[in-house]
């Protein structure tokens, strides 16, 4: 396969600030030179994942993974190079060729296109196309569709979502027969249902399909929902657990919420596949909806990456208001997020406020429906007692100064003991007294750092400072003195032009480690067609992957702009000096250590001589 001309790359590259197209990604927040965030690659609890806006590269102190942007698509969604150019032109408006296109097409993904995971990909984005064909295009499907457009679903919608209608003609397996898939790929798929005589049959009958994504928006699974009830059958159905899926880990529609969500700072947490689609329709979104099951560490940590604010809008009936409670719950206990809630009107859920009242009015109550989970706490509370006797309006009010207790604003507590004060007729200054008795609960431990998050926490006005950032650096050997002057003194050569020519004209230089060394040949070849280094660029030129991470972490080194008079005499005295002879008198020491094992004395005793010689050579030039 044929590389894309450099100029093309170079253009794409040249079009592309990497801060903005990783942000689609991560929430990035400025800390010194840098940005950092919380790294996509690996669950962390503190931000070590760093983006560099001058060099344009990326590094993850803690999982080591580092490069420019292309480097970072190609890591995150198991992507050609090729097609990872493609992706990134496409996101700076870079027209390119068509014939770079179809190349990248045909790549098939960085990894073997035969591999178990992208067969099993393969499988399911066949499957969503002959699902969708079905609805939309045979008799069989009709009914389908005409319950979702009964639902009020445009097409439009339908097919951004790729809904589709699995029939009861059991047509997936012989499709894929047709097509001579292995039977063991079938098998472990999760599309079908395997009987004691090992035979396969299509697991999803007579059910609307809705396709899940992952973060690439490659679909890895289906949840099914029974058109016409069916006994013993229940009314979703959720592909099984997969080598693609892991229902802990993925939240409906969060590929193409993330967009969205960068744009207008916030997220929203629905209930249901049908509520994010209805939102859809009525121009919101940046919604997602979890897989019909409590919310995950894994999928909050996917929303702490790429936003702050979390507005959660389930059903406003009691079942939707109590799984608020307990989502809000597991939100700040888990989490550093800013978090609202929308209450949709008259007890109602998104999907059915749309379909009464109209998509205008479903994007109006979105965006204007939101409260404090402070106040949400309170008319919740209301409903667990009753407030017309004695005691249970005494048992709700303890609840709820408990709840202000954990409100760090003064104003804000003001507020509600106001709204209490008027609405029980009681005296703001004994509701006041009873709060100052109160202490507020100890802090509960978090994925990432910033303080504390209480219910109270709900505004940009009211937002905690930045985290400081910690970096977690990989635990790694120690460097030898040798090896650290090699990094510095090649640091140096690539970023200063004088140190470059001082350091190439010396004769007889050559770096003691092969990476640094392979590192500087390829350097000596990339100056010859660029006047000007630029790692990004660099790291695309050295093309082997464990010298691009070398690269990266000395990119991620700490040192002054420009070298000091004495610093490069320093570094080549280590390489061309010092080091030959440590060499030298670590293979002397090693030789003695086996003349020791066997008990060979004339040759401990010359060995030893020549030691004392290697350290009397050594000690004079430090002394020197």
């Amino acid at each position: 396969m044929a590389r894309i001309p450099e100029p093309v790359i170079e253009q794409v590259r040249d079009a592309t600030d990497i801060v903005d197209f990783i942000s689609q990604y991560v929430q990035l927040q400025k800390s010194g030179k840098n940005l950092f965030g919380l790294c996509p690659f690996h669950e962390e609890r503190t931000p070590s994942f760093s983006v560099s806006e001058d060099k344009q590269i990326f590094h993850c102190f803690s999982c080591g993974r580092g490069g420019n942007v292309f480097k970072f698509l190609m890591e995150l969604e198991n992507l050609s190079f090729q097609e990872a150019v493609v992706k990134v032109a496409d996101f700076s408006h870079v027209e390119l060729d068509a014939t770079i296109t179809r190349q990248a097409a045909g790549t098939s993904g960085q990894s073997d296109p035969q591999s178990p995971t992208n067969q099993l990909i393969h499988l399911h984005q066949e499957a969503t196309k002959l699902y969708h064909h079905i609805l939309m295009n045979t008799e069989a499907g009709q009914p389908a569709l005409d319950y979702l457009h009964e639902r009020g679903l445009t097409d439009q919608t339908i097919n951004d979502y790729g809904l589709g209608y699995a029939s009861d003609q059991q047509l997936l397996k012989p499709f894929f027969e047709q097509r001579q898939i292995d039977y063991q790929t079938l098998r472990h798929s999760g599309l079908f249902i395997e009987n004691q005589d090992g035979e396969l049959r299509d697991r999803f009958v007579n059910r609307i399909m809705y396709p899940i994504r992952n973060e690439s928006g490659q679909e890895i699974a289906f949840s099914g929902r029974l058109l016409a009830k069916l006994p013993d059958q229940p009314k979703y159905l959720n592909s099984p657990e997969t080598e693609l899926f892991n229902k802990r880990r993925v939240l409906f529609n969060f590929d193409q919420a993330r967009g969205a969500v960068r744009k207008q700072g916030s997220l929203i947490l629905f209930e249901g596949f049908m509520d994010v689609m209805s939102a859809h329709q009525s121009g919101v979104d940046n919604g997602v909806a979890s897989m019909g099951t409590s919310l995950t560490e894994e999928q909050i940590y996917a929303i702490q990456r790429i936003t702050k604010q979390v507005y959660v809008c389930y059903d406003g009936d009691t079942p939707g208001q109590k799984a608020t409670q307990r989502a809000l719950k597991i939100l700040q206990d888990n989490s550093s997020l800013t978090l609202g809630v929308i209450q949709m009107p008259e007890g109602m859920d998104p999907d059915e406020y749309r379909r009464q009242y109209g998509e205008a009015k479903l994007a109006d109550a979105l965006a204007t429906a939101k409260e404090t989970p402070v106040a949400f706490m309170m008319r919740y509370l209301k409903t667990q007692y009753d407030v017309q006797s004695d005691t249970g309006r005494l048992n709700y009010l303890d609840d709820v100064i408990a709840l202000l207790a954990t409100v760090r604003s003064p104003v804000e507590q003001d507020v509600y003991l106001t709204q209490l004060a008027t609405t029980f007729q009681l005296d703001k200054a004994s509701l006041r007294q009873q709060l100052s008795m109160v202490r507020p609960p100890a802090p509960t431990p978090q994925i990432a750092p910033p303080p504390t998050q209480s219910y109270g926490n709900y505004g940009d006005a009211d937002m905690p400072p930045a985290p400081a950032v910690v970096q977690q650096h990989r635990q790694t050997t120690p460097l030898s003195r040798t090896e650290r002057a090699e990094r510095n003194l090649l640091f140096r050569m690539l970023h200063e032009r004088d140190v470059w020519l001082r350091v190439t004209g010396v004769a007889g230089f050559s770096f003691v480690h092969d990476d640094y060394q392979l590192i500087y040949t390829m350097a000596q070849g990339y100056f010859e067609t660029h006047q000007d280094y630029a790692p990004a660029q660099f790291i695309d030129y050295l093309q082997d992957d464990h010298l691009q991470n070398l690269l990266i972490e000395l990119e991620s080194m700490q040192l002054s702009d420009t070298a000091v008079d004495t610093e490069i005499d320093d570094y080549l005295q280590v390489i061309m000096n010092d080091a030959p002879l440590e060499d030298q008198l670590r293979n002397q020491q090693q030789a003695l250590q086996e003349a020791t094992r066997l008990g060979d004395r004339d040759q401990q005793r010359q060995l030893v001589i020549e030691i004392i010689k290697l350290q009397q050579q050594k000690q004079s030039k430090k002394q020197a």
